[in-house]
């Protein structure tokens, strides 16, 4: 196993050792053990960002796990994939620093527990981007769905934290099986589950009728996973989660899941109809759409959220563009804003989730109602504050301007399209991008401006507001000089990070050092045009806002789509309690008249859609007199039991009837089975008298007529499925001359098994699993048995 492969185990491994450090040194933050390991992942991985001019091959390591199944514990490391673990563990380290200081060490934080799940879910989007192999990615990608929710629900003696973990999970976690489904067809269509392997085969999918449905799967989860819409509504429920988890997994780790594989699989359906508009045109109305909810909101954090939510639906917009004509100019142009804007969105978005989390940590509240004034009381934090919000709203100099101009020059571009029909509705690209731009402005105005300007109210507040502990501060600050260093020098990742991650979405694209050239001067043209007038009327917009406000869209904070999900989650449950409470009589009687109805209508479907029924008497053996006695009295026994009211001679009767089936089994030369037949009859007969005996007089139970025609209505099809079955098991042995299964294990019980005894070797060797969950079914029955005679309860009495 690499070094590679290590990584991604590493944070897993820590893990396991972070309950010992929160244990045993309880006087010490559990954060300070655990800042060492993404601070030295993101040290080790920096060895691949090579300088200028150099080239970054693709490394790809091979651990196999299931071979016989094509999966594999690949580690394939590209342009694209280095990009995500640096961000992965860059931010890591920066937001564990930040939760050192962010979540007190009390006796009653569960530190131990969040940073357990902290480094689970660190491990799994490592193994996510890290990962060659559907299947292994699948398996980190629901980590990161469990992980997430576990931090959502920290706190969760909050109702709004398990709630919010709850939909997160529900959502992510759906989305994942479409995708699971989506790699399956994608095995059916390659025989690989290796995505290179798939990528070499592109040519074959896109003509395979399966095409359609396994991209709309695959998308499925992409789109839950980053919150497009209309599955957005789970990211602003998620903000209940500790200020660190927000600054990590929902603005720069997680929710790029989705992102990621998006870009990872535009080699696989990219340069299609399909694929360019439901992802263009899903990214745009999430852009727009969450912009325009942002401005609605009171809530620091429930801003940021839709803000979040805005920004994904832009980079995932800009890789639908991209993905129209591979060796275009304008996906050039695409990828590389899509990806440039991936890496600002980090930058600023992580650092105003943490100024926010210091409003909130020295005020007591993130109501903007509530706040004001904040520009002197909190000097530092405010301008990381203006820093971030300036980036984000896209003024220059800093990084957000840059890549907010290569959008507009992305979805200007994408007018020009000759491909897909875009000459339709392509004209609506820059529109929509301009207006959402313009939403975006305004949001960005309402948090600086009703945050650190107006008159300070400290009568609203719960505690009174300072500034910040240096602790707190060092982790924003650090993500606001890159904000402002990579907007002042924008080329130093031109090259060593945009150029390689751009090589991995599109392919066969050959980018040489230089032509990747980012800068903020272009002259007047359209864009900066754009950019004026997004400036012009935001401040209109603004300015107006309290009349925008009295609308009744606006006042309501909750997404309208949260009503859907609601609704269709309360319809699930009282639907679900409906069955269940139709299932689950109580009555042994209805279970197995529900499995035997399973049974006859599975089978019956079985034998109409095959063609399965034969008969065939010509080879059928004479039946002498006394099988025809012990048929009788097998068939008299049978039918006596449903009519005898004592219990005492019910059990003696399927006792007769069990050990009639022996006497069956000698005759036929099976003594085997008829010893084991005796021993067992012998057993429950016993254990069923002496438990019938000692337990007290059941109440009569009476039922109507026509429940006990039903139930002899389903005993006589089952059986007459049986004999069918017998019948036509019998007669396609002799006319289509297969050969019975028994004889494999006829012949393979000594070479394979050491055993002459052909049942005994079938019990214990060939279905030994089989027979061990057996024993372990009845072993659990025992004990719980057990339990409930030593407690002896009394009638009403609570366990």
């Amino acid at each position: 196993m690499s070094t590679l492969h290590f990584l991604v185990l590493a944070p897993f491994i820590m893990a396991i050792f972070v309950p010992f450090f929160y244990k045993g040194f309880r006087h010490i933050h559990t954060g300070w053990f655990v800042l060492a390991l993404p601070l030295v992942l993101f040290l080790y991985l920096l060895q691949y960002v090579l300088p200028f001019g150099a080239t970054l091959n693709p490394t790809e390591l091979v651990v196999p796990w299931v071979p016989s199944l094509g999966i594999n514990y690949t580690i394939y490391l590209d342009g694209l994939s280095l990009l995500f673990a640096l961000l992965i563990t860059g931010i890591g380290t920066l937001v564990v620093l930040y939760s050192i200081y962010y979540i007190a060490n009390k006796k009653d934080e569960p530190l131990g527990n969040f940073y357990v799940y902290l480094l689970m879910f660190m491990g799994a989007m490592l193994g996510v981007v890290l990962s060659d192999n559907l299947i292994v990615i699948y398996v980190f990608w629901e980590l990161t769905s469990l992980a997430s929710s576990l931090l959502i629900a920290y706190w969760f003696h909050k109702e709004k934290s398990r709630y919010g973990a709850q939909k997160s999970m529900l959502i992510t976690v759906s989305g994942g099986f479409a995708m699971l489904a989506g790699f399956c067809l994608l095995y059916i269509m390659t025989g690989t589950f290796s995505i290179q392997g798939i990528i070499a085969q592109a040519d074959v999918i896109v003509t395979s009728s399966l095409f359609v449905p396994a991209m709309i799967l695959v998308l499925l989860g992409a789109f839950t996973k980053s919150a497009q819409f209309p599955f957005h509504i789970w990211l602003p429920d998620a903000m209940e989660a500790p200020t660190p988890v927000s600054a990590y997994l929902h603005s720069a780790t997680m929710v790029k899941a989705g992102i990621y594989l998006v870009a990872r699989t535009t080699p696989i359906f990219g340069g299609t109809p399909e694929w360019f508009w439901i992802i263009t045109s899903f990214g745009l109305l999430t852009l727009i759409w969450g912009s325009i909810s942002a401005i609605r909101q009171v809530d620091l954090k429930a801003i940021l959220a839709f803000s979040t939510i805005s920004q994904l639906g832009l980079i995932m917009a800009l890789f639908g563009i991209g993905s129209a004509s591979f060796l275009d100019h304008v996906a050039e142009v695409a990828i590389i804003a899509a990806i440039f804007h991936l890496i600002n969105h980090a930058t600023f978005k992580g650092s105003l989730f943490m100024i926010v989390g210091i409003v909130d940590h020295e005020t007591g509240t993130r109501d903007i109602r509530k706040l004001g004034g904040l520009m002197s009381i909190m000097p530092i934090t405010f301008t990381i504050s203006i820093i971030g919000i300036a980036s984000m709203a896209g003024l220059p100099p800093f990084n957000g301007f840059l890549s907010k101009e290569m959008f507009f020059t992305g979805v200007l571009e994408a007018t020009t399209l000759s491909v897909f029909n875009v000459q339709t509705f392509g004209f609506l690209f820059p529109i929509i991008a301009w207006i959402a731009s313009v939403f975006t402005f305004v949001y960005c105005m309402i948090m600086f401006f009703k945050t650190f300007t107006g008159k300070y109210q400290p009568e609203k507040l719960e505690k009174e507001a300072h500034e910040a502990p240096i602790g707190l501060l060092i982790s924003p600050i650090i993500l606001a000089s890159l904000v402002v260093i990579i907007g002042l020098f924008p080329n130093i990742l031109s090259w060593t990070i945009i150029g390689p991650a751009v090589q991995s979405v599109i392919p066969g694209i050959e980018i040489q050092p230089g032509d990747i050239n980012i800068y903020h001067w272009h002259g007047l043209n359209t864009e900066l045009f754009m950019t004026i007038g997004v400036v012009l009327f935001g401040l209109l917009v603004f300015i107006n806002l309290s009349r925008w406000q009295e609308s009744t869209f606006f006042l309501h904070e909750r997404d309208p789509l949260n009503r859907l999900y609601d609704g269709g989650l309360e319809g699930l449950v009282t639907g679900s309690k409906r069955v269940t409470d139709m299932q689950l009589t109580g009555l042994l009687r209805d279970y197995f008249a529900y499995m035997m109805v399973f049974m006859i209508f599975l089978l019956g479907w079985t034998f109409f859609r095959y063609e399965a029924l034969a008969f065939d008497f010509t080879n059928v053996s004479e039946i002498s007199p006394y099988l025809w006695v012990i048929t009788l009295i097998l068939i008299g026994a049978t039918i006596s039991v449903p009519f005898i009211q004592h219990r005492i001679s019910a059990i003696i009767s399927v006792g007769v009837i069990g050990f009639l089936v022996a006497l069956l089994f000698v005759v036929f030369r099976a003594p085997d089975l008829a010893l084991t037949q005796l021993l067992v009859e012998t057993v429950m007969v016993v254990l069923f008298l002496l438990c019938f005996y000692h337990l007290p007089e059941l109440r009569k139970e009476s039922f109507k007529p026509k429940f006990r025609m039903t139930n002899l209505v389903i005993s006589i099809a089952m059986g007459t499925l049986v004999s069918l079955i017998a019948f036509s098991a019998h007669a396609l042995r002799h006319d289509l001359k297969i050969e019975p299964i028994s004889q494999f294990f006829v012949e393979a019980s000594k070479p394979l098994a050491g055993g002459y005894n052909m049942v005994n070797v079938i019990l214990v060797d060939f279905r030994g699993l089989d027979t061990l969950l057996e024993v372990l079914v009845l072993g659990v029955a025992a004990l719980g048995i057990v339990t409930l005679i030593k407690l002896k309860m009394k009638e009403g009495q609570d366990l």
